[in-house]
């Protein structure tokens, strides 16, 4: 398995076809490994873009991190990652965690970045998001049963339609149940206190890079109100709203959600 030695420890990435150009780089969220990606955006991703993907700290093949940390400290993580691998810049796609720690790396490392997709994310937590995020927390330092996590996180990400397919959704439990999370529930609770404290707001005009903003019009995890205020404070950032999918987009739509980012770098890269 291939990691990198960086400062924080050594991190599980891969990296899928051989594109020319600079490479996409791809942030899961929150209480996910990059496996999650392997079965719809890299086969699609990797034919156009080579496509890296990684765990976090403590997450899957990745070294543990002890400590509270914060979407900033991931963001030098990742940048560490990328000096390690001698990648000078890259197009930056985050979902919710991962799309804060992208802003983050827009801010803190800007030379890093060229284009950033950012999905299911926000600048700032507001009260309903805020109440959710402890709640989890709060569920995984009690140490609640898997099954329970993955119920309660199925409520607010995936759209109804979804949940209507019980035996889909089944077999998603089992799957996660037979394999175990791919972090222990002490790290998912400070993924939580780090989504809990992100807060790039006022500093959002400062990310000038081109930027796309997905989300699914049934969000429930991260309405369309908080996608526009991103939007709202980035010069150069647009908004899609794709209507079939909720907080799971890029697997409930993952065909449409996938043209969408491609036709995005495409058009960017007209520009640059």
């Amino acid at each position: 398995m291939p990691h990198a030695e960086t400062e924080g420890g050594r991190l599980y990435y891969e990296v899928h076809g051989d594109a020319e150009g600079p490479p996409l780089v791809l942030a899961m969220g929150i209480g996910g490994s990059c496996r999650g990606w392997l079965p719809v955006q890299v086969p699609e991703f990797s034919q156009h873009r080579r496509t890296l993907i990684f765990d976090y700290p403590g997450v899957g093949g990745s070294d543990p991190q002890e400590g509270d940390f914060s979407t900033a400290d991931l963001a030098d993580v990742v940048d560490g990652l990328l000096a390690t691998l001698e990648i000078p810049s890259a197009d930056v796609l985050g979902v919710f965690m991962g799309g804060m720690v992208a802003q983050e790396l827009a801010l803190r490392h800007p030379e890093r970045v060229r284009r950033l997709v950012l999905v299911g994310t926000y600048a700032r937590p507001d009260a309903k998001r805020r109440m959710l995020l402890t709640q989890w927390r709060d569920l995984a330092r009690i140490d609640a049963p898997l099954e329970v996590m993955i119920r309660d996180r199925l409520l607010w990400t995936a759209q109804d339609e979804t949940i209507e397919q019980t035996d889909l959704i089944e077999a998603m439990i089992d799957f996660f149940k037979r394999d175990g999370a791919p972090l222990t529930a002490d790290l998912f609770a400070r993924q939580c206190e780090a989504c809990l404290r992100h807060d790039s707001e006022s500093r959002l005009p400062q990310i000038r890079q081109p930027t796309l903003v997905v989300c699914g019009r049934n969000d429930l995890l991260t309405p369309p109100s908080l996608h526009q205020r991103l939007v709202d404070g980035m010069p150069n950032a647009r908004r899609v709203t794709i209507a079939s999918g909720a907080h799971l987009v890029m697997v409930e739509s993952g065909e449409t959600f996938n043209r969408s980012v491609l036709q995005f770098l495409a058009s960017a890269d007209d520009n640059l």
